[in-house]
């Protein structure tokens, strides 16, 4: 008689089972960088997305202005005097001369294209910010560093220039810089030169504020145990400085940086509307602003175009810096 076969079958079965199961956990499992963590947490943000959204039409709009000028508008220079009321000095047509032809109406007393101004407009707003806060951040970002990780008396002198600078009016001293400085300087002329003197003065002065935070988050990273490590293994300051402390910095600098910008656009409205920043015929919100004070009551709509440029730039800015801060920040909550 001979014995029966073994069941193999349900062996098979149950091999396979543990062998999906396995899969499973395995993708279940899978790791994710630090990058796709933080991604995954800003797309779960909408009006973060809206504002990062918009801020990419912006810094389009600031690139390619000649072409959007060209295709949509006029020059921002020229004149139309024929859309003026020579009476009045004020734009023919309602809501300030708005029509096919003049998107956003003719500025009083001249007939400029508001349009063509707003778009140019955006291209100095931009340069100007971005420009400024690159200028903060690399500075901020060395000095906080330095002071953070050697400590003693480099700390000490570190943060007592911070302390003074922080305390300086910025405002007053940009002020008094563009009325003695030529008109000439280093190759630049007119505009140029106070563009150059806006985006170093505004950088210098905005270093501290970047410094202060990386110093502190230095401060608590020198202690930990990669650094230790590092040190233990031979490693020299130039090493733990710009290959293991910088790298672990970068989610804070690149949190500040977008809440910086914004600060930046506004400083910038506001020394352009105190006759401080660019030179006419260039075009700024700032200095459409300021000329928009004597002809708000006539012509209300000259004033209400740069004003909500300028408020959709600041919120949309301070919507996506505060969407990437929680997402780079895995403790942070909503």
């Amino acid at each position: 008689m001979t014995a029966p076969l073994p069941d193999t079958t349900a062996k098979t079965d149950a091999v396979a089972t543990v062998d999906a199961a396995t899969d499973v956990t395995t993708k279940s499992v899978e790791g994710r960088s630090l990058r796709q963590i933080a991604w995954n947490r800003l797309k779960r943000d909408k009006l973060a997305l809206a504002g990062g959204v918009v801020v990419v039409f912006l810094v389009l709009v600031a690139i390619f202005a000649p072409l959007i000028v060209d295709v949509f508008g006029h020059p921002p220079e020229q004149f139309h005097q024929d859309e003026i009321d020579p009476l009045f000095g004020t734009p023919k047509e309602a809501f300030g001369g708005m029509s096919s032809e003049f998107l956003l109406g003719v500025e009083p007393g001249n007939g400029r294209d508001v349009f063509s101004r707003v778009v140019y407009g955006a291209r100095i707003s931009l340069l100007v910010a971005f420009l400024a806060a690159l200028v903060a951040v690399l500075l901020g970002t060395v000095f906080g560093i330095i002071a953070g990780y050697f400590g003693g008396w480099v700390d000490m002198v570190i943060s007592r220039v911070m302390d003074m600078l922080l305390a300086f009016p910025q405002l007053l001293f940009i002020i008094s810089l563009v009325s003695v400085l030529p008109n000439d300087l280093l190759g630049l002329t007119g505009s140029g030169v106070r563009i150059a003197i806006l985006i170093s003065v505004i950088g210098f002065f905005g270093w501290p504020y970047v410094g202060r935070i990386v110093r502190g988050q230095t401060l608590s990273l020198r202690e930990k145990e990669y650094i230790e490590a590092a040190r233990s293994l031979g490693a020299g300051r130039r090493y733990v400085l710009f290959k293991e402390l910088l790298p672990n910095l970068v989610a804070p600098i690149t949190v500040y940086t977008t809440l910086m910008i914004p600060t930046n656009i506004l400083t910038e409205a506001a020394l352009s509307f105190l006759g401080a920043g660019v030179k006419p015929p260039t075009s700024s919100w700032g200095q459409m602003l300021d000329k928009a004070v004597d002809t708000y009551e006539t012509d209300p709509m000259f004033m209400i175009i740069p004003g909500v440029a300028i408020f959709v730039t600041v919120l949309a800015f301070n919507l996506f810096g505060d969407g990437v801060r929680d997402a780079l920040d895995p403790k942070g909550t909503r």
